[in-house]
């Protein structure tokens, strides 16, 4: 796996995920806790959905060949569903999204496995990313390394996770807002390099 395949693979799994969009919702959804239930939660949430996203990257494939799925057919509709993220961050539905099920789960005395763990941090988008870039190259050393470019963006996750309230602050609504679309309009370029690939693998062309 070349540098060029480990930097594709960092930048789609960090815009999918969105670290930098995820800590004003992280604030959100843990306010009034004191500072080390906050951590735990944090945590939580992140082993939860490395957990979940490692499933996918080892056990997707045969998901898919289970119910008949061929590979070229998932990445054009990972393609697909990637796009369609891209253009709520680039419109700011995502955000809006993510604030309303912060709302809508606020209170909750634990929100580290719902929504935290999933849908916002191992959601579709994160699932299907994990699939597709696995199984870009069947090699171990291709599987080892899209795992820990996973995991290294949990580590970040992490990191904005503990400096969550500074962060908002430093960015503003407008700051998080420039962020957003500007990690939108990568995202749509990768999951339309997605389809493409789909198309070659599928013989069409």
């Amino acid at each position: 796996m070349d540098s060029t395949q480990i930097i594709s693979a960092f930048v789609t799994l960090f815009v999918v995920i969105d670290p930098v969009g995820l800590a004003p919702i992280f604030i959100a959804l843990t306010r009034g806790m004191p500072h080390p239930q906050r951590r735990r939660v944090g945590w939580r949430a992140i082993v939860i959905a490395a957990i979940l996203m490692t499933l996918f990257g080892l056990a997707g494939e045969a998901i898919l060949a289970g119910i008949g799925i061929s590979l070229p057919a998932f990445r054009i509709a990972g393609g697909i569903l990637l796009f369609l993220t891209a253009l709520d961050m680039l419109f700011e539905r995502r955000t809006e999204r993510r604030e309303g099920q912060t709302d809508d789960h606020h209170g909750q005395d634990d929100p580290s496995v719902f929504p935290l763990a999933t849908p916002l941090l191992a959601g579709p988008g994160a699932l299907a990313t994990m699939i597709l870039l696995v199984n870009q190259d069947q090699s171990l050393a291709h599987t080892l390394m899209i795992h820990l470019v996973m995991l290294a963006v949990l580590g970040i996750v992490a990191a904005l996770f503990a400096l969550a309230g500074p962060i908002a602050h430093l960015l503003g609504r407008t700051g998080t807002m420039v962020v957003t679309r500007l990690f939108g309009m990568l995202l749509a370029a990768l999951s339309i390099q997605f389809v493409i690939d789909g198309l070659k693998g599928s013989g069409l062309f």
